[in-house]
C-alpha cells in the first residue's frame, strides 16, 4: 500500500472514530468506556484523548478483572492511568463470585470469561452508565461483524442481532427507554492492521505481550496457553519455554499466543499482512461452540 494513502486510510478511520465518541458524549448522560490494557482499548482511549484535548477525557474507564488477567497488562493499565490522570473504576468476577451470583468453573478448561457477564451488567447498573464504549471490531469475529457502532441492549442487557437500528450516513439513534443502555464500538470499522499501523503512527506504547518474548507454555487443541497458576494443567502436559508472543490479550486461561519472533513493530505489521488466521483463531473460549462469541453477547457479554 502506498504510504500516503495508507496514512489517509488511517486519518479517516480515526476521524470516525473521534466523530463515534463525539456522539456518544452528547447523547448519553453518564457515558463510561471499557478498558481491559489490550491494543483495542488503548487505541480507543488514545482517540477518546485526541477527541477532547486538551480538556481530560469527560468520562470514567471501567475494567472487569477476572483475578486471571497477565501481571503485565495490569502494571501497563496501572501506569497508563496515573500518567494520564483517568480516573479507573474496577469490578472484580470474584467478587460476583462470593456473593453467589456465578459460579466459578472448575477443571482444566474453566475460564472466567464468561463470569464477566454479570459483573459487567451489575457494574453498568451500579455506577448508573447509559451507555459502555467497547473496543470491539468487525473484522475479529463473525458475531462482532452484526453489530452496530450504536449497539441497544435492553432492561437486561441483552443484544438482540435482529433488531438493530439503521446506521445511514453516520446518524446515531441513541434514543432509549429507563433501565436501558447502549454499548458503542468506535473502531469497529478498524481491522487489525489499521490498529497496528496507527499504533507504529502515532508510537502509542503497547504492553511488552504483543513482541517476541520467551515464557513457558503448553500447548492445547491446537492452541498455545501461558503456563502459570490460573491454567490448571492436563495429566501429562509439561510446559517448554518458547519463543511466543500474544495477537489479543485477556483471561490467561483463554488466550492463546503465537510462535513469533516479531519483537518490533515493523515485525509485527509484516507478519500480520502475511496470516490467514484471525487473532481470536487464538481464543480458547471462542472453541466451545460455533455461536460461543454471539451467545454470550446476547446475554449482556461485551
Amino acid at each position: 500500500m502506498d504510504n500516503k494513502y495508507r496514512i489517509n486510510h488511517l486519518r479517516e478511520l480515526e476521524a470516525e472514530s473521534i466523530f463515534v465518541i463525539r456522539e456518544v458524549v452528547a447523547q448519553f448522560e453518564n457515558p463510561c468506556m471499557l478498558f481491559s490494557g489490550g491494543k483495542d482499548s488503548i487505541i480507543m482511549f488514545h482517540l477518546a484523548r485526541k477527541a477532547f484535548w486538551p480538556a481530560r477525557v469527560p468520562f470514567s474507564l471501567m475494567h472487569i478483572d477476572t483475578g486471571h488477567n497477565f501481571q503485565e497488562t495490569l502494571d501497563f493499565r496501572d501506569k497508563l492511568m496515573k500518567d494520564t490522570e483517568t480516573k479507573l473504576i474496577v469490578r472484580y468476577v470474584q467478587d460476583s463470585i462470593d456473593q453467589g451470583k456465578v459460579t466459578d468453573e472448575t477443571g482444566v478448561n474453566a475460564s472466567r470469561n464468561i463470569l464477566q457477564t454479570t459483573t459487567l451488567l451489575d457494574g453498568i447498573e451500579a455506577m448508573k452508565f447509559d451507555c459502555a464504549m467497547g473496543g470491539g471490531r468487525r473484522d475479529e469475529e463473525k458475531a462482532r461483524a452484526k453489530e452496530r457502532f450504536f449497539s441497544h441492549r435492553d432492561e437486561f442487557g441483552q443484544w438482540d442481532p435482529k433488531n438493530q437500528r439503521p446506521e445511514l450516513w453516520n446518524i446515531f439513534n441513541g434514543k432509549k427507554h429507563m433501565g436501558e443502555h447502549f454499548r458503542v464500538f468506535p473502531i469497529s470499522n478498524w481491522t487489525e492492521m489499521d490498529v497496528w499501523q496507527y499504533i507504529m503512527l502515532e508510537n502509542i506504547a503497547i504492553p511488552n505481550l504483543y513482541f517476541s518474548h520467551e515464557r513457558e507454555v503448553v500447548e492445547r487443541d491446537g492452541t498455545i496457553l501461558a503456563a502459570g497458576e490460573f491454567v490448571e494443567l492436563k495429566e501429562g502436559e509439561i510446559p517448554v519455554k518458547r519463543i511466543i508472543r500474544f495477537r489479543t490479550i485477556g483471561d490467561m486461561t483463554c488466550t492463546g499466543a503465537v510462535a513469533s519472533e516479531a519483537n518490533s513493530l515493523e515485525e509485527i505489521i509484516e507478519e500480520v499482512a502475511s496470516t490467514r488466521i484471525t487473532e481470536r483463531g487464538g481464543r480458547y473460549d471462542d472453541k466451545r461452540s460455533e455461536a460461543a462469541m454471539e451467545d454470550r453477547k446476547k446475554d449482556g457479554y461485551f
